[in-house]
């Protein structure tokens, strides 16, 4: 796609932050890594990619706010926009030698996702969107899968681990809904790939609770500009607020938010 300069350097800062990511992977038994809560882990090679985002995000927008999931935030001048990154969603599959993990960067006007870039650089596949211009995997315009009955379809989920073992009892039960009525659950540990994913017509939906903004603000402009439906869980919360999020094509999500919900 011809996309704005402002796409273009997000596509630029993803490729050079996924190759600074790719070197580490290969040595990643080497990385030095340091706990930061159980089950959850940054490492260098991480801190490494959000410092080179940065320094091009910024380098090429001074004036723009700045929220990210090793840095935390900072206010720009212009109060209207911000970019919304995570360098390494999926820190645990790279730190164990499992390929399934991407950058994530999310560009914020006025409260609105406007742009957004998930990008794989273990499978080279660059998830891209504006909005208003559709969705794009590499050179090929992406849409939501068009199956119409749950129990043809297959979903993604988050597991709650360490930390996060708080939201365990409600995602049982809503795999006790689910996992009768589906061809099947998958949980790879990536909610920027599994949102990329359901944009790409992989899934047919996804669903996550305790999720952060950097977490799924670029992942939720794809899955829109594919044509998908994406709300809170709770209906009644602002998405990137709620930290919930439940999302599927047109003709399953009212199938599937039924199930999730229990309503």
């Amino acid at each position: 796609m011809n996309g704005s300069a402002n796409l273009n350097i997000m596509i630029k800062a993803a490729r050079k932050a996924g190759r600074s990511l790719v070197k580490d992977f290969r040595e990643v038994e080497n990385l030095q890594v340091s706990a930061k809560a159980a089950g959850d882990f940054v490492s260098k090679a991480d801190l490494s990619a959000e410092a080179i985002i940065k320094e091009e995000l910024r380098g090429a927008r001074p004036t723009y706010g700045w929220i990210a999931e090793e840095g935390g935030a900072e206010d720009g001048e212009d109060p209207t926009r911000r970019w919304l990154v995570d360098p390494l969603d999926g820190t645990t599959n790279f730190l164990h030698g499992m390929p399934h993990w991407a950058v994530s960067i999310a560009l914020e006007h006025k409260g609105q996702i406007v742009a957004a870039v998930v990008f794989d650089p273990a499978k080279d596949e660059m998830f891209v969107a504006e909005k208003g211009s559709g969705a794009w995997l590499n050179e090929s315009r992406i849409r939501v899968s068009s199956r119409n009955r749950m129990i043809e379809s297959v979903f993604a989920t988050g597991l709650p681990f360490g930390a996060r073992s708080g939201d365990l009892p409600e995602t049982l039960q809503d795999l006790a809904r689910i996992l009768p009525a589906t061809a099947g659950v998958r949980r790879w540990g990536s909610a920027a790939l599994d949102l990329a994913y359901v944009a790409a017509g992989r899934y047919e939906g996804y669903w996550e609770r305790s999720l952060q903004d950097w977490d799924m603000a670029a992942g939720i402009l794809l899955v829109r500009e594919a044509g998908g439906l994406v709300e809170a869980v709770n209906p009644e919360q602002k998405l990137l607020e709620s930290g919930d999020v439940l999302c599927a094509n047109e003709p399953i999500f009212n199938q599937f938010a039924k199930v999730i919900r229990n309503t």
